[in-house]
């Protein structure tokens, strides 16, 4: 890693030189894309990291978070990621309640980010509706919202996400979903929506199917294994997982994942019940490998209504037979095609876990079968498609600009509170 580093700007002097970093890594001069996201970089890598760090390969790529409330200075941290994808974290006073003056403040981040990274030309990328907020004086050759989620229906979303997500309808130029029953339910509410679901890097995970090494926290846990990756959540079927391993003592779940939004205290706790917390991206392969059976145990709930888990291609990938509760996005295509079997219940889970234990996995028509499915689906494929939509709106939206004589980006002067910090690249999780 390369040696730390901090550069500061204090609001009245501008050196060009701490903003020159990286600028010999820029590869064209394509619009830059400022996205604006709920999530952390560092939290799970899952679509936005997928697709961002393959735009930062041809762009500059800023990834806005969401505000930090702390005691120390309020200022922007920025951080470099692989490719030079910078990590962007507004800093904001512990104290600061009221939303007219963080809007206010965040405002004037944006705007300093811009100026000091001499963006003029630029696109904003949308993954939560609560970023119109402070975002609206920007002039963005285009907008785009990526719909991963149903966020209105998670646990502590904000009253009023609703109505900003209407308003960034008005705004936004194209609109991608996550799944198939998003694009259904969003497609109503614009003229250009696009259902772009989870993809998948298929090398990566195929390469569980030839690991016979298990990870230390996991060798010593008896077969069979039943896994389960992600984030541990409201969308978590508890009682379901309650149930089966408590019907089957002689089976083992594997958790693995961080837990976000419950009390860990409200989880199950049994002897072949194995929380091992969250895991690098590059280390799913190996713990996978172990398993004998995959699981997505979501719950039926209005948080999971119209999810499309990117773990389902992963497990397949990997060669692993998949048991699911009935995820629409789930059901469509990989229930009907017979690739993931699907059971509400835990006896019905029961049976179809039974039933994966004693199936053959290697060189059956099965396995032929997913391999026919998954090679038609990629991150980079997915990346290529959507990249080419935003290239084509761009060039419509500066042909109309040029008709009508509206200068391309956004120029202001409007000074700002706090310092502005890049942070020493850093390799992402």
């Amino acid at each position: 890693m390369p040696s730390s580093r901090n550069n500061q700007i204090d609001g009245k002097k501008q050196s060009r030189q701490d903003w020159d970093d990286g600028a010999a890594s820029i590869k064209n001069t394509r619009p830059a894309l400022l996205c604006f996201s709920h999530l952390r970089w560092d939290f799970v890598h899952q679509r936005p990291q997928h697709l961002l760090s393959r735009s930062a390969s041809d762009r500059r790529v800023f990834f806005v978070e969401e505000p930090i409330f702390d005691n120390g200075a309020m200022r922007l941290d920025l951080s470099e990621r692989r490719g030079g994808l910078q990590v962007v974290v507004p800093h904001l006073p512990q104290g600061l309640h009221s939303d007219v003056a963080v809007t206010a403040i965040l405002k004037q981040m944006m705007q300093r980010l811009l100026q000091h990274n001499g963006i003029t030309e630029y696109v904003c990328w949308y993954y939560t509706p609560m970023a119109v907020s402070f975002t609206s004086d920007l002039e963005p050759l285009a907008v785009i919202y990526d719909c991963m989620d149903e966020l209105s229906a998670f646990k502590g979303a904000p009253s009023n996400l609703g109505e900003l997500e209407q308003q960034l309808f008005k705004k936004a130029d194209l609109v991608f979903t996550g799944g198939q029953s998003l694009f259904e339910s969003k497609r109503p509410h614009h003229h250009s929506v696009y259902a772009f679901p989870s993809s998948i890097d298929r090398e990566h995970f195929m390469t569980a199917r030839n690991m016979t090494v298990d990870p230390d926290e996991q060798k010593d846990i008896p077969h069979p294994r039943l896994g389960f990756f992600g984030v541990i959540d409201e969308r978590l079927d508890v009682e379901l997982l309650d149930a089966i391993a408590r019907a089957r003592p002689e089976w083992h779940f594997i958790m693995l994942g961080p837990v976000a939004k419950i009390d860990p205290g409200t989880l199950p706790r049994r002897l072949n019940i194995h929380y091992l917390g969250k895991r690098n991206y590059q280390e799913l392969p190996t713990y996978i490998a172990g398993w004998d059976v995959a699981l997505l145990l979501f719950a039926q709930n209005e948080a999971t209504r119209f999810i499309s888990p990117t773990k389902t291609p992963e497990y397949l990938a990997a060669g692993k037979r998949v048991i699911s509760t009935p995820i629409v996005d789930v059901m469509r295509p990989y229930g009907e095609l017979g690739l993931v079997n699907i059971a509400a219940t835990p006896a019905e889970f029961i049976e179809e876990i039974e039933k994966a234990l004693s199936a053959k996995t290697d060189g059956d028509d099965w396995l032929r079968r997913v391999d026919g499915f998954l090679s038609s689906s990629s991150w980079d494929e997915t990346w290529a498609l959507m990249s080419r939509l935003i290239d084509e709106t761009v060039d419509r939206n500066q042909q109309l600009r040029r008709a009508v004589r509206v200068p391309a980006g956004h120029k202001s002067s409007v000074p700002v509170a706090g310092t502005f910090v890049r942070s020493a690249p850093e390799s992402s999780a």
